[in-house]
C-alpha cells in the first residue's frame, strides 16, 4: 500500500497549520542524539508494533528517518493498520539542507 511522500517545505507548512500531524522519528536513539526535528516523537521503526497505542489516530502521522526509506516502510505498515501516514522525502538529511541549514548532519 503506497503512501504519500511530502517535501520538507510541505511538512513545515503542515506542522504550522491548525491541526498539525503527529511527527514521528523512526530512527534509532543514537541517530536522534545527533539531530531531530522539533516536536517529534522518537519511536524507532522496530518498536512501532509495541508502541502503536502512543500514536494518535485523530490526525495524520508524518514520519521521518535519515533519508526516507525507513519512514516509507514504517508509513506503509501504519497505513495498513488504519493510520493516515505520510513520509518525509529525503528524510532529516533533506530537511537539514532545505529547512534548517544549521542542523547537524551525518
Amino acid at each position: 500500500m503506497p503512501i504519500a511522500e511530502i517535501t520538507p517545505a510541505e511538512l513545515q507548512q503542515l506542522l504550522s497549520g491548525e491541526i498539525p500531524p503527529t511527527l514521528i522519528d523512526v530512527r534509532e536513539a543514537i541517530e536522534a542524539a545527533i539531530c531531530t526535528i522539533e516536536g517529534s516523537i522518537l519511536i524507532p521503526m522496530n518498536t512501532l508494533p509495541q508502541r502503536l497505542q502512543e500514536i494518535p489516530r485523530d490526525r495524520p502521522v508524518a514520519l521521518y528517518c535519515h533519508h526516507g526509506m525507513r519512514s516509507m516502510m514504517a508509513g506503509q505498515w501504519l497505513a495498513q493498520n488504519g493510520f493516515d501516514a505520510l513520509s518525509l522525502a529525503g528524510g532529516i538529511d533533506r530537511w537539514a539542507i532545505e529547512i534548517e541549514p544549521g542542523m547537524a548532519r551525518y
